[in-house]
Formats: C-alpha cells, structure tokens, sequence
C-alpha cells in the first residue's frame, strides 16, 4: 500500500523545495502538482488564449496531455509529449497557471493524473490543495506557510541570481494577489486541511524545515 505525503501552502512558501528533499530521503516519487499546472497554462499561452476566456481556456485544457517522468534522476514534464521544463517558471506562465486552474474542468483532468500516480505510488505531492482535495486521506498532511515579505525577498534573490533585475515590490503586490485569487476562488480554494501540521518557514532555514517535516513521517 502506498504512503503519500501532502505538502500545501501558498507561492513561494517552499513547498517544492521541501517536498523534493523529502521526497529524495525516503526514496519517494515527488509530483510537481504546480508544474503540471504550469504546463497546462504554457499549452494555453501557446495556443494565444485569453486568460478571460473561460470556455476556451476549459476547452484547451482538454487537449493538453500532461505527464510527468523521471530522467536520469530528474522529473521531467511532458506536455504532449515535448519537455516543457525551460518554460515553466516564467512569471506569464505562472500567472496564467494560477488564473486557469481556478475552473473546475482544469482541475478534474489534473486530478485524475494526481490520484493515478498516488495510488500506485509512494509520493511526496506539493500544491494548494492536495490535502484537502487531491489526497483527503493521505498519510501526512503539511500546511506550509511564510509572510508575503519574506516569500517575495526568495522570489527576488532567485531572479537576481539568474542575473535578471527584478522589482521587489512588484513581486510582493503580485504574491498578493495570488494569495487573494488562490484563496478565494470557487473551486478548491487554498486552506489549511483540518488535519494539517502547519509549519512557518519564515525564519527557518530550508533543512530545519525538512527535518521537521520527516519528523512526522512514521
């Protein structure tokens, strides 16, 4: 029987991170919820769909077959069968994942891969709503959060890194609003499931969090 680990909270919270050290410790698969979105918003961004089109968006969503495949040790996306994974953190597509994936035919399709894989499967799965909605009934359920600020500062250091000149508060105004948008949308809105360990990053470094974390593996 399989063991699914579900690692949710808002952007820039660390999830992913988190969940793929995690992941590679106990020898789990770790599913990129939020890049299999991200690959469904670059398909639409491909496919020049306005982000208020809904019926089209719906529409487009359908076509796209996402999969994800470990390659020599790296997760790999696959969007219709070509690696997306150079494409997948730009700040349009990103926005565009996080406005699509609020309508109900968006997420059943990803739901259905994200059960499949879980189901046959030992995962660690990160989004914004695995333990709510995703795996209601896995094994271990993590809320991780941080301040706006805080997660914006990772956002703009990641980006300077990369040697782009980022705005930081324009990062902060648009961590915000994603917030707002994930936590308020009609269909699998962002929140704590009730039988969540929620775990502030804040001030902790990324291995206090994962040790932390794989001390509530049993």
């Amino acid at each position: 029987m399989s063991y699914n680990i579900a690692i949710d909270g808002p952007a820039g919270a660390g999830k992913s991170t988190i969940a793929k050290i995690v992941a590679k410790e106990k020898g789990f698969i770790y599913v990129d919820t939020g890049a299999m979105y991200r690959a469904i918003a670059y398909h639409l961004l491909q496919n020049h769909v306005d982000v208020e089109d809904v019926e089209r968006i719906c529409e487009e969503a359908q076509k796209a077959d996402v999969s994800i495949r470990y390659i020599d040790g790296e997760q790999v996306v696959l969007l219709n069968g070509e690696n997306v994974n150079a494409y997948l953190r730009q700040e349009e597509v990103g926005n565009m994942a996080s406005a699509s994936s609020v309508h109900a035919k968006v997420r059943e399709k990803m739901t259905e891969l994200q059960r499949k894989l879980a189901a046959e499967q030992d995962v660690v799965m990160d989004g914004r709503d695995i333990g709510t909605v995703v795996l209601p009934n896995a094994d271990l359920k993590i809320f991780l959060t941080a301040s706006v600020e805080e997660r914006a500062k990772r956002r703009f250091d990641e980006l300077k890194a990369k040697g782009e000149n980022p705005d930081l508060s324009a990062i902060e105004k648009d961590i915000a609003e994603r917030d707002h948008r994930d936590m308020t949308r009609e269909v699998a809105p962002l929140k704590q499931a009730e039988d969540a360990v929620l775990v502030d990053t804040t001030s902790m470094t990324i291995q206090e969090v994962a040790d932390k974390i794989m001390s509530y593996i049993k």
